[in-house]
């Protein structure tokens, strides 16, 4: 039996890890063994898989409680909903309450009978990163993942005969499962014989040895759509890997990071934009001409006297929101800035100003409330 590593460990943070903190720790390791940082590197590509599951998990409220409590039990047993099988629906699968409940009250209650629950072949996942930028507008992206895809030699079907050399399952008569008395209960598992595909094969393909898929790396165009966030997980139904034998494909889920920007910081839909000002466009007032996300342009007007910290909001030229033609706001922080490397005659003007300055209250009212402060402090301590 295989060792698996505890979620936390692969992710290497600890069980107290706040979402912000889990999300850097997987982007960092996401980037740091992603399959196109390191081709042809098969430990990379595994290690790469490790840290795209266990983040599936951890960032998931539900999920994690789960895990935290039942560790990796929480998903075996072949139920739905999560990497390994545990449903959040109800109790899991293939063999579980969820399957005693439905044996026991089925008919009264309209439910099914017989019939097993859809199989598919194994989800895969994958990690994209774009700009903010592309974020904004939406992109397409080509990614390349290694899967299990159809045998072009038997088309599928796990048989050198095509579709006439595969039978319906003597055991469980194409159902996929079998059912067995257990004291009060009707348990369903998986068909030992078929292992849950419902069918076998007499003469097995050459090339896929009967399992109907082999394994191929493959290119996809990914639709990223503009608003997504850093973090989003993308899925592609019917792209993870080839079920074999009639089975349906599985899901492909694309994980996405978005990029630091070097002008813009985005909080949901606003953007932030810091603006450094000198001091003078600060003191007597400006225009500026700011850089807008769509790629255009726009003027503020600062008006004289404006201090470090001021906002500034410029409604609707902020970021795109998901599935929606809505734009957030755009704010513009300003920052006074002090000059540095001053020339004489630079010198000798700041010193004339701020001997004027010093005899005016009113051109630092801040400046002269904290001193005055200050001075009333150590009057009392005195």
């Amino acid at each position: 039996m295989a060792i698996k590593i505890d979620y936390y460990e692969t992710l290497e943070v600890s069980r107290t890890v706040s979402s912000d903190d889990l999300k850097k720790a997987y982007r960092k390791l996401a980037m740091k063994y992603h399959p196109d940082r390191n081709p042809g590197d098969a430990e990379a590509e595994a290690k790469f898989k490790e840290i795209s599951q266990a983040y599936d998990v951890l960032k998931d409220e539900q999920k994690r409680a789960a895990y935290d409590r039942f560790g990796h039990a929480a998903f075996e047993n072949g139920g739905g909903g999560g990497p390994g099988g545990f449903d959040f629906n109800g109790f899991g699968g293939g063999g579980g309450l969820g399957d005693i409940f439905e044996q026991m009250f089925g008919d009264m209650m309209g439910g099914r009978r017989g019939g097993g629950r859809t199989r598919s072949g194994n989800d895969i996942q994958t990690h994209v990163e774009i700009t903010l930028e592309e974020a904004f507008s939406g992109v397409k992206k080509d990614v390349k993942i290694i899967t299990r895809v159809a045998c072009e030699s038997c088309h599928g079907t796990g048989s050198n005969a095509g579709e006439s050399g595969v039978e319906t399952c003597p055991s469980c008569h194409g159902a996929g499962k079998v059912r067995a008395q257990q004291g009060f209960f009707v348990v369903e598992r998986p068909c030992p014989t078929c292992h849950g595909a419902g069918r076998t094969v007499k003469d097995p393909c050459k090339v896929c040895h009967g399992e109907g898929t082999v394994e191929k790396e493959r290119t996809l165009a990914v639709q990223i759509p503009a608003g997504v966030e850093d973090g989003t997980r993308i899925r592609i139904t019917g792209e993870g890997e080839a079920g074999g034998q009639g089975v349906p494909a599985g899901d492909l889920y694309v994980h996405v990071s978005v990029s630091e920007h070097g002008i813009f910081q985005r909080d949901g839909a606003n953007i932030y934009c810091r603006v450094p000002l000198r001091m003078g466009q600060a003191a007597l007032g400006t225009e500026i001409e700011v850089p807008v996300i769509d790629g255009t342009r726009t003027k503020v007007k600062i008006p004289a006297g404006t201090q470090t910290g001021a906002h500034f909001r410029l409604r609707g030229k902020g970021f795109s929101v998901l599935r929606s033609s809505a734009r957030g706001d755009m704010y513009i922080q300003v920052t006074v800035e002090t000059p540095q490397h001053l020339n004489a005659r630079q010198k000798e003007l700041l010193e004339e100003f701020e001997k004027e300055a010093g005899e005016n209250v009113k051109s630092s009212p801040e400046h002269t409330g904290f001193f005055a402060r200050v001075r009333d402090f150590f009057e009392n301590k005195g």
